[in-house]
C-alpha cells in the first residue's frame, strides 16, 4: 500500500522529488514573463489565489529546498533587471534593523543557478498586489520571516532544447 508522499512522489530521472506533480505542471505551462510565487506559511497563498493564481500546496516543505529544485528546470527571465523579487520589511522592522538571512540564501542559490541579478524588494501591499497577478502561489512551510519570493520565468533558446 502507498503512503500518500508516496502516492504524489515524482519519479522520473532528473526530476527532484521534492518538486509534486501539479508544481511540474504549473511550470511547465507558464510562458516567458509569467511569475511563480513562493510563499511563506504566513503568506495569505488561499485569499490571494481567490483572485486567480493558481494555489499548489507544497506544506512542510521551506523555499530554499523548492527554489533549489525549481531552479534546475526554470529559466528566469533575462530581459528585466530583476528576475527574482522579495517582499520588503516593513518601516517598524527597518527600523529595529531586522535582518533577514533566507534572502542570502536565496541570492546563493540564485547565482550558483546562473542568475546574474540580484534580489529586488517590492513593497508589502505591493507584493500582494503583484502575487494576484502570479500564474501560480505556492504554499509553502516555510517559517523564514519575509520568505516569500516571486520568480519570472524567462525563455530557453532552441539550441538548448536540443
Amino acid at each position: 500500500m502507498l503512503t500518500r508522499a508516496a502516492a504524489t512522489m515524482v519519479v522520473l530521472k532528473g526530476i527532484p522529488s521534492v518538486l509534486s506533480p501539479e508544481l511540474l505542471y504549473a511550470l511547465a505551462k507558464m510562458g516567458h514573463g509569467d511569475e511563480i510565487v513562493l510563499a511563506d506559511a504566513n503568506f495569505p497563498a488561499s485569499s490571494i489565489c481567490a483572485c486567480g493564481p493558481k494555489e499548489i500546496r507544497a506544506d512542510g516543505l521551506g523555499i530554499p529546498q523548492l527554489l533549489e529544485a525549481i531552479l534546475k528546470l526554470l529559466p528566469l527571465d533575462t530581459y528585466v533587471p530583476c528576475a527574482a523579487a522579495v517582499m520588503d520589511l516593513v518601516d517598524s522592522d527597518k527600523l529595529r534593523g531586522l535582518a533577514v538571512p533566507v534572502w542570502g540564501t536565496y541570492n546563493s542559490l540564485l547565482i550558483a543557478a546562473g542568475s546574474q541579478t540580484s534580489l529586488e524588494t517590492v513593497e508589502r501591499f505591493a507584493f500582494y498586489e503583484r502575487a494576484k497577478k502570479a500564474y501560480a502561489v505556492v504554499a509553502t512551510g516555510e517559517t523564514a520571516l519575509y520568505g516569500n519570493l516571486i520568480l519570472k520565468k524567462g525563455v530557453i533558446p532552441a539550441y538548448e532544447l536540443e
